[in-house]
């Protein structure tokens, strides 16, 4: 470019980054029951949260953001990249109908992002020709919505797309099998002023290699650092961010933004997703991102967005059971524990100073009755019945809390059975005929919670029935169709 050209990127750029620095978070909506969009909009405000990521453009979502204060980066799936890839007039119409019309109501958009992690070595090259020309398209549809000023199109992508083949963040470089294609994109990022957005998950590195060092993962030491020349890490996520860093400048860009996509830890579903680890690690993120110290290769502000405001009760578990349960609230808005979300110390400070430093949780949810599915206690556990409709109900369900050392392993096999079959029973909405199992199950009022196990009773969500008129037209089926049995009872 021309320094004309490079000037109006710098200076559109600076009006991009007028906006608001610290801490957003992940809005996604694979629930089964989710809080209605104006109750979430009201938890990001409450908790102080001024940015909003979401994973796609759904309408009552946006809707409700007119006009909040938060800023947006809406996002496009990746099933939809081939077609925006090919077909320019497909990303005008996109943009005009899901950037254009929106902005022109009062939703503060700020960032499109093109896809979600498209280049992860298990989607096996499927996006690998799509996702450029789509981000190529998507840029200059904004361009030509005359939205230049104020939005630009990113990739998130995951931690896996750079690495260091030494293990030192300064030997950083892109993936060798993508090398070429990441230059094209980050000269595409850096020529349109857009931001790198890298999803960083400590957890995944403990989940994946069960020789990690634990403490690594987290913010408040560790004994055996990694020593970079001058630098010292004492903790994965610097290391990692160091690692992008290193690479941005090995290959002449060192001067792109980054933007911290995706970052958290789970609380069930693996021995190392509970709420007190989860806590562990948000709290030391939030007090990182608070000091403005940035990391050792790139100092100051981190802009960075918490995976994940609430829980999803139907997020796919082919990762792990952990991927319903990343939420720093649970599916109805209630908070796991204590968590200042406030960005900066001034905030923080002024915070504490009002006692207000808690996480401020959804208000006026309903619920539906106080009732729940349970085994009946004179059913054998003998009984041929039981493994198949314990397995179907988990399928079509959520039992991704049992397991070993999950917050429901405290139960015994009846348990187990009653804990698949109200999964199964709530999910749809308490309806009779969700609680009968060839007569196995009986609906109880008495709670069969435990101290550490939680029988949940959904939220009464208008989402609720379109759901319910999908699912129990399965009902006829449920005893024609035996599923291998998922749980195994003790």
């Amino acid at each position: 470019m021309g320094w004309a050209s490079e000037l109006l990127v710098a200076v559109s750029w600076l009006c991009v980054v007028g906006c608001a620095r610290g801490i957003g978070a992940n809005w996604g909506t694979q629930a089964s029951h989710p809080l209605p969009p104006s109750t979430v909009v009201q938890m990001l405000k409450d908790n102080g949260i001024q940015k909003a990521k979401l994973f796609d453009a759904d309408d009552r979502v946006l809707s409700a953001l007119v006009n909040s204060g938060i800023q947006v980066m809406v996002g496009i799936p990746n099933d939809m990249l081939a077609s925006l890839a090919s077909d320019h007039k497909a990303a005008e119409r996109w943009v005009a109908k899901n950037v254009s019309d929106y902005v022109h109501d009062g939703v503060d958009i700020r960032f499109v992002a093109v896809g979600n992690e498209p280049f992860l070595e298990t989607y096996n090259g499927s996006f690998l020709q799509t996702t450029y020309p789509a981000l190529q398209n998507i840029q200059a549809a904004l361009d030509a919505a005359g939205l230049s000023n104020r939005v630009r199109a990113t990739v998130p992508l995951n931690a896996d797309v750079y690495e260091s083949v030494t293990g030192k963040p300064s030997d950083g470089d892109f993936r060798s099998n993508i090398h070429d294609l990441m230059l094209s994109i980050v000269t595409f990022l850096s020529d349109n002023g857009a931001p790198f957005t890298a999803n960083i998950y400590p957890f995944i590195s403990l989940y994946e290699d069960p020789n990690f060092p634990v403490d690594y993962a987290f913010f408040d030491g560790y004994s055996s650092p990694i020593v970079d020349g001058a630098i010292t890490y004492t903790n994965v996520f610097d290391a990692n961010h160091d690692t992008l860093v290193a690479a941005l400048q090995r290959n002449g860009f060192g001067n792109v933004s980054i933007i911290v996509g995706e970052i958290g830890w789970p609380t069930d579903g693996n021995m190392n997703a509970n709420q007190q680890l989860a806590q562990r690690f948000n709290k030391g993120f939030m007090s990182h991102v608070s000091s403005g110290n940035g990391t050792p290769l790139r100092p100051g502000p981190i802009d960075a967005y918490l995976f994940s405001l609430v829980d999803e009760d139907e997020k796919s578990i082919q990762p792990g059971n952990f991927e319903r349960h990343w939420g720093v609230f649970a599916y109805d808005g209630s908070p796991k524990y204590e968590l200042d979300l406030r960005s900066t110390t001034a905030e923080a400070a002024a915070a504490a100073a009002t006692n207000s430093s808690s996480l401020v949780g959804a208000k006026n949810i309903k619920y539906l009755e106080r009732k729940w599915c349970v085994l009946k206690p004179s059913v054998s556990l003998d009984d041929a019945e039981i493994a198949p409709s314990v397995s179907y109900a988990c399928e079509n369900a959520d039992c991704s809390s049992l397991g070993y050392k999950t917050t429901c392993s405290d139960l015994d096999a009846q348990g187990n059975i009653s804990y698949a079959f109200n999964s199964y029973y709530q999910k749809n909405d308490q309806d009779n005929r969700a609680c009968g199992f060839s007569g196995l199950a009986t609906v109880t009022e008495e709670d069969p919670s435990t101290s550490t196990c939680k029988f949940d009773i959904m939220i009464d969500a208008e989402a609720a029935e379109s759901w319910k008129a999908r699912t129990l037209t399965q009902l006829n089926l449920l005893w024609c169709i035996v599923l291998p049995v998922i749980v195994t009872f003790v």
